[in-house]
């Protein structure tokens, strides 16, 4: 069995504070779309507030609240036993697509995890699949998880890239991203796309 782990514990500073989560599209929160991606994962345990709470999902927080997500990784691994775990953004509207794309994906022996690469060649830390204990070893050697970074967390990762095919990568940092993603879904050619 695979867990998951969803970060939702952000400010979403550049969306004036709203909670990112629970932003609408097409009739379905966020949140809601990446649970839907990680249905058959077990335990699923989310980062941020306890109004993120479903049937199936544990919430659970950094403390301090707002630390970060290498933060909010270090307490929700602390809540699982499997050998590996989803790790996603609470932002990714099309977070079935990266899971669709990297499930099959096997983790080679050398292997920490399977991320994907956006189209721009960018590694996509938050829309994977992990070693759990290549996560603990690689929190083990921060000096603080407080405001880590994840590029210091996953730097000493042997990571394998699976270049994103569907556009599953595309995150809703901004308003005018979610815009953007509502028109572009809105048309009949990328409804059919997104199935």
């Amino acid at each position: 069995m695979t867990a998951a782990i969803v970060l939702a514990g952000g400010r979403a500073t550049r969306m004036g504070g709203v909670d990112k989560a629970a932003v609408d599209i097409a009739g379905r929160s966020l949140i809601d779309i990446v649970y839907e991606a990680v249905a058959d994962a077990h335990p699923v345990i989310v980062v941020g507030p306890e109004s993120l709470e479903r049937p199936g999902v544990r919430v659970i927080r950094e403390d301090p609240p707002f630390g970060g997500p290498v933060a909010g990784l270090a307490a929700a691994l602390a809540a699982i036993d499997t050998d590996e775990v989803w790790l996603l953004a609470c932002d990714l509207p099309r977070a079935s697509a990266i899971v669709a794309q990297l499930r099959e994906v096997p983790l080679a022996a050398a292997d920490d995890a399977v991320i994907l690469e956006d189209a721009d060649g960018r590694a996509q830390w938050l829309a994977g699949r992990y070693r759990a204990g290549a996560l603990r070893r690689a929190l083990a050697r921060l000096p603080e998880v407080r405001d880590a970074s994840m590029r210091a967390l996953v730097g000493g990762l042997a990571l394998r890239s699976v270049v994103d095919r569907a556009g599953a990568t595309i995150d809703l940092d901004t308003w005018d991203d979610v815009e953007n993603y509502r028109a572009v879904t809105a048309r009949p050619s990328s409804l059919e796309d997104e199935s």
